[in-house]
């Protein structure tokens, strides 16, 4: 099928693209590309395409795909983080926070809400490894002696 589309068949690459785009949006889905994964997986298939040239023909063309599915989702999950402002992140952290009765007294209000501000500072300085881990422990209470199950790729049980 690859020496078809190399030697200019367009109706082979679409094959390859049928063939194929169920497993790569399940795999753009799982690696996190959420409501971006149909865009991810068009990307995928477009650099697919133009490195062609460089796909080794002893290579199987799945895997070789889903790798570049999952350095698409990879950098579309990262370019999202980054488009998240500290103040989206702040304001997400107080909306979730239960709100201080009227009775309470100001001193306390406002030290919680400087508490709420360090904590997002604080957080926006680690790593996305790092912050994620923070976040699911304490700030989701998620327990840590059973972490989420990886994923390890096509074909993995």
């Amino acid at each position: 099928m690859i020496a078809r589309v190399r030697a200019g068949e367009p109706e082979a690459y679409a094959e390859l693209v049928r063939a194929h785009t169920g497993i790569a949006l399940r795999a753009a889905a799982a690696l996190g590309a959420g409501s971006d994964a149909e865009d991810v997986v068009q990307q995928a298939f477009v650099k697919a395409y133009c490195a062609l040239g460089r796909f080794r023909d002893d290579m199987a063309f799945r895997p070789w795909l889903l790798s570049i599915v999952a350095n698409e989702t990879r950098n579309t999950v990262r370019a999202a983080v980054r488009r998240t402002t500290l103040a989206g992140r702040e304001a997400a952290l107080v909306e979730a926070e239960p709100v201080i009765p009227e009775s309470a007294d100001p001193a306390v209000a406002t030290l919680e809400s400087e508490r709420r501000g360090a904590l997002a500072a604080a957080l926006e300085k680690l790593s996305e490894e790092h912050r994620l881990v923070v976040t699911y422990r304490y700030l989701l209470e998620m327990d840590e002696r059973r972490p989420p199950r990886p994923w390890a790729g096509p074909g993995a049980r």
